[in-house]
């Protein structure tokens, strides 16, 4: 924990992907698969496509997303599993955010606090002086006793100084209030261009982009609209960032949105069969609890 907790600076981060990873450890729910498949709408080639920063060019591996930080090895949404992830070579942390019941955003992943941390209650019932006095720590291992639940200016602050990227996961219905403080604080700490905003929330996401039109989005889904396209479209997305169990179903679903230049993450894939079954289907992205693996995984695919 010493040695982790020591400083520790990378340079940053450029702030897009040149091409080439969000769901948790402790209880980690796979989606059921989609009722049925519906085909997208056809989509003429976008001229467009091919510039998003967001698609991975032709031969390049996917971007790792290290969810929660490096959460197979520390206790997730906490500096010091980001800290982790750097060292094991990830460019791109996740997280989950949500207020204090007086309005500050923190870094945590469960409405209550009572799995990960020695406390109990709903976040949103319990005041920033109560959340930053939580062990966050303990329950992963005896050797991360008191690590804190960061507040977002916290991990911004940190992801300024040590570098990477963060996929900024605004949690659950947030009023546009709060939307507006979250924004706010990615400004504050001048490192809009290395965020990228995602939910599963669409009117979270309307609000971030009328605060911040400069932040990319990305809707977050457990199974697939029947028109993926128009609703990337409608809300102006960057990426849609799918269940891996539900893209699976419709595969050719990212074909489709990549001619929309829109790009696909997936969420939240942990085996290696898995990373390859992704990385076939030409998804931009993969969210895991293990990017020092995926990374080496990914490495060595594009060596071999």
């Amino acid at each position: 924990m010493a040695a982790l907790s020591a400083a520790f600076v990378t340079a940053p981060s450029p702030p897009f992907p040149p091409s080439a990873a969000p769901s948790a450890p402790g209880p980690s729910s796979e989606p059921s698969p989609p009722s049925g498949p519906s085909a997208p709408r056809s989509v003429e080639p976008d001229a467009k496509a091919s510039e998003s920063p967001w698609i991975r060019p032709a031969g390049a591996p996917p971007t790792v997303f290290a969810h929660r930080g490096a959460s197979s090895a520390a206790p997730e949404n906490t500096l010091v599993a980001d800290e982790v992830a750097r060292r094991g070579g990830a460019k791109w942390i996740e997280n989950d955010v949500q207020p204090s019941k007086d309005g500050v955003p923190y870094v945590l992943h469960d409405a209550t606090v009572d799995r990960t941390t020695d406390g109990t209650g709903a976040v949103r019932s319990l005041t920033s002086a109560e959340l930053d006095a939580l062990d966050a720590g303990s329950w992963f291992a005896p050797a991360y006793a008191g690590a804190r639940v960061p507040t977002l200016a916290a991990q911004l602050a940190d992801l300024r100084e040590r570098g990477g990227n963060l996929l900024l996961e605004i949690k659950g219905r947030h009023s546009r209030a709060e939307v507006a403080r979250i924004v706010r604080e990615v400004g504050e700490q001048a490192i809009t261009r290395r965020v990228f905003v995602q939910s599963f929330d669409v009117p979270s996401l309307r609000y971030a982009h009328e605060l911040a039109p400069e932040l990319p989005l990305g809707l977050l889904r457990d199974t697939l609209d029947p028109d993926p396209v128009a609703v990337a479209k409608e809300l102006g997305l960057a990426a849609y960032n799918v269940s891996h169990v539900a893209l699976a179903r419709r595969p050719e679903v990212v074909g489709a949105l990549h001619a929309a230049g829109v790009a696909v993450n997936v969420w939240t894939v942990d085996t290696p069969a898995r990373w390859k079954a992704m990385d076939d289907l030409g998804v931009d992205g993969i969210i895991t609890n293990r990017p020092a693996e995926l990374g080496g995984w990914t490495a060595g695919r594009s060596a071999g």
